[in-house]
């Protein structure tokens, strides 16, 4: 019996040491299969190994899951939080990611690597600050992930290399910001928290002190300056650091990019808020301070690129800015002598109070300043209104003695009319089309920016288009009669346009001196006519689609109705040009028709310019046949 009991006891004492061997294999043992593999498997050796901050852990303290050999392809993910208890307890969130419930919060390793993990201080480290933006800059500059998570801001690394913190840690300068100096919450890099955490570094109201671990003196400035008392009373439209400077890619201030440069404080950085009208009316601030620093000498000298004139914060502090009431302000009317003392020596204390900085010719109400303005003001009214009114009386003048010369009939009393009515009605269309497009321009907010413009404007445009339309039905009918017959014969286009538009080019390059000889109605005005038919049908149809969009939504769908929007928009614009540009120099401009080709008024236009304009009309189109429809007839 004994000897049948010691058997079994001498073997498992033999397996005891064997199993506990085989739990903590020696480094040499797995080395022999992870050495010199060339990546299959995984090649990892002391070598590997060499200065990590894990190179006297044997491969089985990490990878406690491995108790046989060869182990498993598939092993589990090393717990590193049973070593880093407190790493582990601390890093329960990223972003707005968090640990065990999204599946895209970095694990230990995408940041500190697996192996060759390397203490922060190391310059080789991957958390080290200037290799953090490569390290952080795998998930946030890949585009996929920033998608595929919804993050918003999407290139941030890219951004931040070209402002002077990235380029200060590229240079290896380790005490400049990187991400976790600004991203880290409670000083732990692994206490990552959005910025719409109250605790977050990058939360609005905790910004400055997080630019002030580094920024100290300039946070206390701003801080006791109205803005940052503004910011800690919870205003979140008061600026704060990042408001100012940007939020990754800040530049230096010396850098005609930067917000913050000479060049473009004031318009870039100041303005937004100071001349923002909900704001001035919330805080009672006065408005138009960048116009009137603008047209300032000092603006004015700061737009021809004098970077040492004195901007915004030369005055006002870039910090420290207090109210003007405030004793210490630097604007306070018993430290304007200092303020302005510092670019303008000798500067009395009288002198500088009776300054108006944000004053200009335009504003000034008392003083020799005030009666200047007004003398200039008179002479340029009439100056300038006088020599308006005589150049106005001269065409006037010539217009008449044109039309005092022997005259041709060019249109019918009815064709004048039609013509009247497009152009009137052409006119409206585009003053008040482009006024619903470019509603904040001047011209725009003086016609119809008053309560209600905007439904009148609606109202006379569509007033117009029906005006139009109808317009176009007349002529439509007009072309029925004899009159209207013979004139879209003479209107039809034919092989001699394209003849004579050639003949033209070359006449007006100088390759030939013999012009054209143009019929009862050139290339030109066949050109413009057909343009006209065609314009006036496109926007016939997309205007009414836009009236009555829901019901062309409601049948075709609402992706016609974007592209009817697109046609109405860009046609009404070669409309316009097209009349301003060719039509323009056509009855006006053209040294021929000079002052106008006064048909437009009366349906008659003198003979000298009809036979220079139309020199062929009489020999193609049989002048008795002409006279029958009143085409040429002396008066």
């Amino acid at each position: 019996m004994f000897h049948r009991l010691m058997f079994p006891l001498a073997l498992l004492l033999l397996l005891v040491p064997a199993m506990v061997f085989a739990l903590n294999y020696p480094d040499h043992i797995c080395a022999d299969c992870h050495s010199n593999t060339g990546g299959e498997p995984t090649e990892v050796d002391h070598h590997h190994l060499a200065g990590s901050a894990h190179e006297d852990l044997d491969c089985t303290e990490c990878h406690a899951d491995i108790h046989q050999l060869p182990h498993l392809d598939d092993l589990a993910t090393v717990d590193c939080g049973s070593c880093h208890e407190d790493v582990a307890e601390e890093y329960y969130q990223h972003g707005r990611g968090v640990v065990g419930v999204n599946d895209a919060v970095p694990t230990c390793t995408n940041c500190h690597g697996s192996h060759q993990i390397l203490p922060p201080g190391e310059i080789a480290s991957k958390v080290h600050p200037s290799n953090l933006p490569n390290t952080c800059g795998a998930c946030h500059e890949n585009q996929e992930f920033i998608k595929a998570n919804n993050i918003k801001f999407k290139h941030p690394i890219e951004v931040y290399q070209k402002g002077v913190h990235g380029q200060a840690t590229a240079g290896g300068k380790d005490t400049a910001a990187s991400c976790n100096d600004c991203h880290s919450t409670a000083g732990s890099a692994h206490h990552i928290l959005p910025p719409g955490n109250l605790k977050s570094t990058i939360n609005y109201f905790n910004i400055s002190k997080t630019c002030g671990t580094c920024h100290s003196t300039i946070q206390d400035e701003f801080e006791k300056g109205i803005h940052g008392e503004l910011v800690a009373r919870g205003e979140v439209d008061a600026p704060t650091c990042t408001q100012c400077h940007g939020e990754h890619g800040i530049l230096a201030t010396d850098d005609p990019r930067s917000p913050v440069s000479p060049f473009r404080v004031a318009e870039a950085t100041c303005t937004p808020c100071h001349d923002s009208a909900k704001l001035n009316e919330k805080y009672d601030l006065p408005s138009g301070r960048l116009q009137s620093y603008v047209d300032s000498y000092h603006g004015l000298k700061s737009r021809a690129g004098d970077q040492t004139v004195a901007n915004c914060s030369s005055c006002h502090m870039p910090h420290l800015v207090l109210a003007a009431d405030n004793p210490k302000s630097s604007v306070n009317t018993a430290n304007l002598e200092a303020t302005c003392g510092s670019c303008h020596p000798g500067m009395s204390a009288e002198k500088a109070s009776e300054t108006k900085i944000h004053s200009v010719a335009g504003e000034v109400r008392s003083g020799w300043p005030y009666w200047v303005k007004i003398i200039y003001q008179i002479l340029i009214f009439c100056v300038i209104g006088g020599m308006a009114g005589y150049c106005l009386l001269d065409y006037l003048r010539q217009v008449r003695n044109m039309m005092r010369k022997k005259q041709v009939r060019r249109m019918e009393a009815d064709e004048v009319v039609q013509h009247t009515v497009l152009a009137i009605s052409f006119s409206v269309l585009v003053v008040t089309g482009f006024s619903l497009r470019y509603y904040d321009a001047w011209w725009a907010n003086m016609l119809f920016g008053r309560e209600g413009g905007a439904a009148i404007r609606g109202l006379i445009h569509r007033g117009a288009a029906i005006v139009m339309t109808l317009g176009a039905i007349w002529h439509l009918f007009y072309l029925f009669t004899l009159k209207g017959r013979m004139f879209f014969k003479d209107m039809s286009l034919s092989f001699l346009d394209a003849k004579q538009f050639y003949g033209m080019m070359m006449y007006n390059l100088g390759r030939t001196d013999e012009h054209p000889q143009m019929r009862r109605f050139s290339f030109v005005e066949k050109a413009e006519y057909w343009a006209l038919i065609w314009g006036t049908i496109v926007m016939a149809i997309t205007g009414l689609a836009m009236w009555f969009e829901s019901y062309l939504v409601a049948y075709l769908g609402k992706g016609v109705l974007e592209v009817f929007l697109v046609i109405h928009y860009y046609e009404a614009w070669l409309a316009f040009l097209a009349i301003l540009v060719w039509h323009m120099y056509g009855v006006i401009f053209n040294p021929h028709l000079y002052p106008m080709n006064p048909s437009w008024l009366n349906g008659k236009m003198p003979k000298e310019m009809f036979e220079v304009e139309h020199p062929a009309a009489k020999s193609v189109g049989n002048v008795d046949k002409a006279k029958r429809l009143g085409l040429e007839r002396d008066v």
